[in-house]
């Protein structure tokens, strides 16, 4: 056998493989051996005596407790109009209302340059903001924003 053979970067690894693979099976061997020792399974504990739900021997019961909060469901208007109200004054301004409005960025930028100039913004959003703003107070209320909802998409039908 030649001695280039078993030297070199192969044969020390598989010798550390092999050795790894030894000491593994030790621990795995010591770990079952320590397990199979008796374990003691504790006794359940006993039954609980049986309360009387009704009788004289019953126990008294204070007032029912009060009831829980129910979740106030808000319209879809209402869910709609708190996404844009970001400081939560029942009030949206111009600022909050454009904050949020990246898809109808990539509308209003009619060239596609990633930039918006003032003609391609004022012509769409101030006409519209300036509609609904009907008390001309430059802030939009509840009632004015819910003339703002986008019209809803015809459904196609079915070609079932």
């Amino acid at each position: 056998m030649d001695k280039a053979r078993f030297s070199g970067p192969r044969f020390l690894g598989g010798a550390m493989a092999g050795i790894l693979m030894l000491i593994g099976g030790m621990f795995l061997w010591q770990g079952h051996s320590q397990g199979v020792s008796e374990v003691a399974i504790p006794k359940p504990p006993p039954p609980l005596p049986l309360i009387p739900e009704s009788g004289p021997d019953a126990p008294r019961r204070g007032a029912p407790p009060p009831e829980l909060p129910t979740a106030k469901q808000e319209s879809k208007e209402a869910k709609r109009f708190n996404r844009y109200d970001r400081d939560r004054n029942d009030r949206i301004s111009r600022v909050e209302m454009m904050s949020t409005r990246s898809a109808a960025f990539r509308k209003l930028d009619k060239n596609g340059d990633n930039l918006l100039s003032f003609e391609e913004w004022a012509a769409a959003t101030s006409d519209k903001f300036a509609k609904a703003d009907v008390d001309q107070s430059g802030d939009l209320s509840r009632a004015e924003f819910a003339t703002t909802a986008p019209k809803a998409a015809a459904k196609p039908r079915c070609a079932c």
